[in-house]
């Protein structure tokens, strides 16, 4: 079994060395996703009461059912499952989904995880004599742990496009897995993290998912991870598009990667307690993973404590996707803010930046093909995310996001409530279900063995930005805009031409199922800058200033605090 279990983790790029390693907070630190900042105070978020959820073809050890982990109980599991049953003692345990675990919630003062208090359910599939359907039954027990109150799910595998029944299949969404998860996504409220293709391919379903978020890894350079790995699967060049096309990636032009983050030799702890390095897209999708995590509990937080511009679409899958995709790194501020505080300049695998993509030179590509929307940084997503909910009824400020509906036809739009900076950035996320409904045979509600998923198609929503005063009909005035035909994401990153107010328009364009769409969106962007003079009670009330604030803020002496 276990040797199973290992040969198909291979086609995520497990690899493991026995050496003296650095610990696991260098792909949290700020050469990483910037985590560590979030667990220290003033912040001190670590998941706490946040259900996440693992589903692979094995599982980790849990301390108490486990021989395999008697040794070592840095990694606390809230659940482990065999599908939809209990897991069976010292049954399908895989070195693989222990490190992927560890990545999420290891309590290992030297191999801490990235969300170290969050409670984490796995199910292990159990052979790789399993298809699709026991792959859903796993993912669906899985969402209804923690009394349904999952948040997010970690898939750091996948299943070989050969074995899929169907005739001729390709990536065209429409695998029994992939529909699945498109469904469970809605169903369910869980954002499903999806580790990407790489190599030769192999195990591309689901990564032809609407709902979810792909992940492609990074690599070091000069200690930061900046760049695509070379072994993340993509087309770059006009012939590989015309061969890999619904192969190993999507068919057409709709794009595979949402997100990149690290994933190159990132050391991690075995159940017995030695050091391995390990590499592939199957540990950098964990690192999604637990970032949501942090942020559903600061979430939690402002929603227990009754906090203004708050409601409980923070929970949204719609809004985390939107958060994490806008706050993603592209190129890295020079100091003036004027690129959105960004901290790396994230290159692909021929060495090129952001700027010189397809996605920033055509409206209709609203993601990079290799970097997605750039490079997963935890610290800039909790900014994002703290800026707060804001209804298009009222003006919305420089940062901020939303969770709404949009009736066909019609659009929704943000008037922002200051002007913009000139040659600042703007970054704006707009994210959709494709609408997948269950063939309920028995009426219960649930997925069961024997039936399938209907595929009602994706409603096309797109986004602009454009001078406060423009109308409907003079779209001369539009900025920018991400208008994709094909994507259940829109995607702008563009300067601002001249100093001035602007507003985000949503439209929704062409009806494929729903007249009614529910919708988030999430928006970055720089005023026109003002000196501020703040004074912090204390120190750590400054740090947060400075972190919100940057170049804004005004110098505070000694005096002043």
């Amino acid at each position: 079994m276990v040797k199973k279990i290992s040969w198909i983790a291979w086609g995520l790029g497990a690899s493991c060395l026995s050496l003296p390693v650095l610990a696991l907070e260098i792909s949290m630190s700020t050469n990483g996703i910037d985590a560590l900042k979030l667990h220290k105070a003033p912040y001190n978020l670590i998941g706490r009461k946040i259900a996440i959820g693992q589903v692979e073809i094995g599982r980790p050890g849990k301390f108490g059912v486990d021989k395999a982990v008697s040794k070592n109980r840095s990694i606390d599991i809230a659940g482990v499952f065999l599908r939809n049953s209990p897991a069976k003692s010292n049954s399908g345990v895989d070195p693989h989904a222990y490190n992927v675990a560890g990545v999420m919630v290891s309590t290992d003062k030297g191999f801490p995880g990235v969300a170290p208090g969050a409670r984490l359910f796995s199910s292990a599939v159990g052979s790789t004599k399993m298809g699709q359907p026991e792959e859903c039954l796993s993912a669906q027990h899985v969402a209804l742990q923690n009394g349904g109150d999952v948040r997010v799910i970690n898939f750091s595998f996948g299943e070989p496009l050969n074995r899929d029944p169907r005739p001729e299949a390709v990536l065209d969404g429409n695998a029994l897995l992939t529909q699945c998860i498109d469904w469970s996504t809605r169903a369910h409220n869980v954002l499903y993290v999806i580790a990407g293709n790489q190599g030769k391919g192999g195990i591309p379903i689901p990564t032809d998912n609407f709902n979810g978020v792909n992940v492609a890894f990074s690599s070091r350079r000069r200690g930061i991870f900046n760049k695509v790995d070379v072994s993340n699967l993509v087309a770059t060049t006009e012939a590989m598009t015309l061969r890999l096309s619904g192969k190993e990636i999507n068919l057409g032009s709709r794009g595979t990667i949402g997100i990149v983050a690290p994933g190159s030799n990132i050391p991690l702890l075995t159940p017995d307690g030695k050091i391995n390095k390990v590499t592939g897209t199957s540990f950098a999708a964990p690192h999604v993973t637990a970032t949501v995590a942090l942020l559903q509990e600061f979430g939690d937080k402002q929603l227990r404590t009754k906090q203004p511009n708050w409601s409980t679409a923070a929970r949204q899958h719609e809004v985390m996707k939107a958060i994490l995709l806008n706050s993603a790194d592209k190129i890295q501020d020079t100091g003036d803010g004027l690129r959105l505080g960004m901290t790396r300049t994230l290159i692909n695998k021929q060495n090129q930046d952001w700027l010189a993509s397809s996605a920033y030179k055509n409206s209709k590509i609203p993601l990079d093909n290799q970097m997605g929307a750039g490079h997963l940084n935890a610290f800039r997503a909790y900014q994002q995310f703290s800026g707060g909910q804001w209804k298009p009824s009222q003006s919305v400020p420089a940062i901020g996001w939303n969770y709404d509906t949009v009736n066909a036809g019609s659009s929704v739009e943000y008037v922002l409530s200051k002007p913009l900076q000139q040659n600042s950035f703007v970054a704006i996320s707009l994210t959709w279900d494709r609408l997948v409904e269950l063939n309920d045979k028995n009426k219960n509600n649930q997925f069961d063995a024997g039936e399938n998923f209907r595929d009602r198609g994706l409603n096309n929503l797109d986004v602009y930005l454009v001078k406060a005063d423009a109308t409907q009909n003079r779209d001369t005035e539009t900025v920018c805009a991400s208008i994709s035909d094909v994507d259940s994401v829109e995607h702008i990153f563009c300067p601002v031409p001249t100093t001035d107010k602007y507003k985000i328009r949503v439209q929704f364009h062409n009806q494929a199922n729903e007249a009614t769409q529910p919708y988030a969106l999430a928006w970055w962007a720089v005023e026109n800058p003002q000196q501020v003079k703040l004074y912090p009670k204390n120190y750590e009330s400054a740090l947060v200033i400075l972190d919100r604030y940057g170049d804004d803020v005004g110098s505070v002496g000694d005096s002043d605090r």
